[in-house]
Order: C-alpha cells, then sequence, then structure tokens
C-alpha cells in the first residue's frame, strides 16, 4: 500500500483567486465630504508622469465610499477598499481612518 503524499493546505487567499474572486483593490485619500447619510466622498490623487515632455502631473478623481459607523470626518486620511456595489455610485467602502 502506498502513502500519500502529504499536501498543504491553500490558504484563503490562494483558494479564493483559483474561484475567481479578486482580492479587495485598496486605496488611499482625503476626505471631502460627508454630508450623506453612511456615505463620504474621497479625493484620490496619483501622479503621472507625460508620455513624450516627461513632467509629472497630479490626477485626482473622487469615489464615493460606505461608511457604516459614520467615523470619517471631512480632512480625515482614509482607506478606502473595494466592496459589492452597494448604489449605483458607491463601490467602495471604508477600511479604516488613518488620521
Amino acid at each position: 500500500m502506498k502513502k500519500r503524499p502529504i499536501v498543504k493546505k491553500k490558504t484563503r487567499e490562494q483558494r479564493s483567486i483559483r474561484l475567481g474572486q479578486k482580492r479587495p483593490h485598496t486605496l488611499r485619500g482625503k476626505v471631502v465630504s460627508d454630508k450623506m447619510h453612511k456615505t463620504i466622498v474621497v479625493e484620490i490623487q496619483r501622479s503621472r508622469q507625460h508620455p513624450i515632455y516627461k513632467k509629472i502631473y497630479l490626477i485626482s478623481s473622487k469615489i464615493k465610499a460606505h461608511d457604516e459607523k459614520e467615523e470619517a470626518k471631512v480632512g480625515d486620511l482614509v482607506e478606502i477598499e473595494t466592496c459589492r456595489p452597494i448604489s449605483k455610485d458607491k463601490h467602495f467602502k471604508l477600511k479604516r481612518v488613518i488620521k
């Protein structure tokens, strides 16, 4: 009788990737508005380099995120991650308030 080889168990992330699920995408930004109920608007800034002139410039985009406990205030630096669509515009949720 042959002994079966010991197989290491796969981590949760490895199993989810195999099933076609992606890891949550996280972004950092500054809270611009918290006037909506359980919703914050986060401004994300990215820097890009122009392909021809090589000048570095900033691109900013505003993203609506779900804030269940309403803990983030205007001016806070926050981290948000992707989630299932909560509404027409909200596809992110608040992960943590950095400062």
